[in-house]
């Protein structure tokens, strides 16, 4: 594998020529963020906030509209668009998941996505959202307050696994640790669905150790990117030294993720934080295009 290492862009502007040195033909981001404007208002509203949560400010760097972001997003080079949402109280699925239908319908390159909660038909839910197009999932186990191996999502995690339909599962305990996460009860999960298709959004910070243990053991566990090794991360979840060894060995299994719209920066720095890790050029075109690429159903290089 090549070292050669080209420098990431510096500003958006600069991302289609990054694109086209590396030679892909653009970028597969799995971590993605649309929602019904009035809940993403909210979702704005408690970033706003976030001196009272996380003790430190996080400025949305895209509050505009919908139609905006989307071209953003194409300007970017995104050939297909998530719209990742996640429920936290009951009932809250059956809605975002209708919201996400429409969404797929009338954004012509967006990905189907949905979400589910443990609730009473949970399991009949997702296999309902799967025979409409669902074709990616999000849960967010801090958020939600609640354990992925909690036993009432045992028949939703089979048809998952049965479909091979891919969840993006914020299971890390950054930016605020919850009673359920961490790695232990993914693991506990993994045990009982050793083929799950999960993707461990922003590779489990801080917990990146443990999390690229289950990718190594588990055929089906990925790590997508998400604000990892980005300045503004480095200040309370950086990287550990060793950690940054183990990347070439996890090249097939890392994934880009953004958190587009809700970062503090520009979404180059995603990419050149990625590119000053110096792993080559290849290990960033499969990072930032073949892995998600194959996931999302998009043509080989």
């Amino acid at each position: 594998m090549s070292t050669i290492t080209t420098p990431g862009p510096i500003s958006d502007a600069e991302i289609p020529a990054y694109l086209r040195a590396l030679g892909i033909p653009g970028l597969a981001d799995i971590h993605v963020h649309f929602l019904p404007e009035p809940m993403m208002r909210k979702v704005w509203a408690y970033f706003d906030r976030a001196g009272e949560h996380y003790g430190r400010s996080w400025p949305i760097h895209y509050r505009t509209d919908e139609q905006e972001r989307i071209q953003t997003l194409r300007g970017f080079g995104l050939q297909a668009i998530p719209a990742l949402s996640y429920a936290h109280k009951t009932g809250m699925a059956t809605w975002l998941n209708d919201w996400n239908r429409e969404f797929a319908t009338r954004i012509p390159d967006a990905v189907q996505c949905a979400t589910f909660y443990p609730e009473a038909g949970v399991g009949d839910q997702v296999r309902r959202e799967i025979e409409r197009g669902a074709r990616l999932f999000k849960v967010h186990v801090q958020v939600g307050g609640f354990s992925p191996a909690d036993a009432a999502l045992d028949e939703a995690w089979q048809v998952l696994e049965e479909a091979g339909v891919p969840v993006v599962i914020h299971a890390g305990s950054a930016p605020i640790s919850g009673k359920y996460t961490g790695s232990g009860p993914v693991r506990r999960l993994l045990k009982r669905h050793p083929q799950l298709v999960l993707i461990i959004a922003h590779q489990g910070m801080p917990e990146y150790d443990a999390f690229a243990d289950l990718a190594e053991e588990y055929p089906g566990v990925y790590l997508d990117t998400t604000m990892v090794g980005t300045d503004f991360t480095n200040n309370f979840a950086p990287m550990p030294s060793q950690y940054r060894r183990r990347l070439p060995g996890l090249r097939r299994r890392i994934l880009l993720g953004s958190d587009f719209p809700n970062i503090p920066y520009p979404y180059a720095h995603q990419l050149e934080a990625l590119a000053r890790l110096g792993l080559g050029d290849d290990w960033m075109r499969s990072v930032l295009w073949d892995n998600g690429a194959r996931l999302l159903g998009l043509p080989p290089r």
